[in-house]
């Protein structure tokens, strides 16, 4: 891709660091920029650097935050004996936006992955157990993403976490609505045998 411009090529190069974006959507995104006025591209960059400059992480559950605290955290109307305990902030968004959920979270950071050199340490997994010590907790869930890395995490979780009088659950997991059975694979379509419903619940739902 030739540029007259070395500016704009480095913009471009710039935009396609971002995940998912190739050089040709880096270009539109550049492009669009220049139609725009000096004040609104202006105003773009400044939100930007507010986001990486003045951003926090809440010092309770880990997500994101503009104070010491999350908005989640601080709102006295949702359960705050129920955490979810998810790997990524991504995931807190995915939840909130089912609107199904009134609990409280705790963000891991990822999850136990020895090939990647990820352990325990460099999770907020000992923060996790400090809150249970001090926070009258009645349930955990966990909302850990179906591999084996995530697996391994509930379990390591839970044995850290034995004493403590809480009950623990996990999301179902099993066949996506709409999908078929043979596409399906092994894991997954044994575990939805597994976790199998009452089909009056079923119905009910529908």
């Amino acid at each position: 891709m030739q540029f007259s411009s070395q500016l704009l090529e480095n913009a471009v190069n710039e935009f396609a660091k971002l995940p998912g974006i190739g050089k040709k959507t880096a270009l539109r995104l550049v492009l669009h920029l220049l139609k725009q006025t000096e004040l609104s591209v202006t105003h773009f960059s400044e939100v930007i650097t507010k986001l990486r400059t003045e951003i926090k992480f809440c010092h309770r559950c880990f997500n994101v935050a503009d104070g010491d605290i999350c908005s989640i955290c601080a709102n006295s109307m949702r359960q705050q004996e129920t955490i979810c305990v998810v790997e990524s902030i991504r995931d807190v968004i995915a939840i909130e936006s089912t609107q199904q959920y009134n609990g409280v979270y705790h963000v891991l950071g990822g999850s136990i992955s020895p090939l990647d050199g990820i352990g325990p340490d460099q999770l907020n997994i000992a923060s996790f157990v400090q809150r249970l010590e001090t926070e009258r907790t009645k349930e955990i869930i966990f909302a850990l993403n179906p591999t084996i890395q995530g697996d391994t995490t509930i379990y390591y979780i839970q044995k850290k976490i034995k004493s403590f009088d809480v009950r623990i659950t996990t999301i179902a997991r099993g066949i996506a609505f709409g999908g078929e059975l043979e596409y399906a694979d092994e894991l997954t379509l044994g575990r939805s045998l597994q976790n199998r419903i009452p089909v009056e619940n079923y119905v009910a739902h529908k």
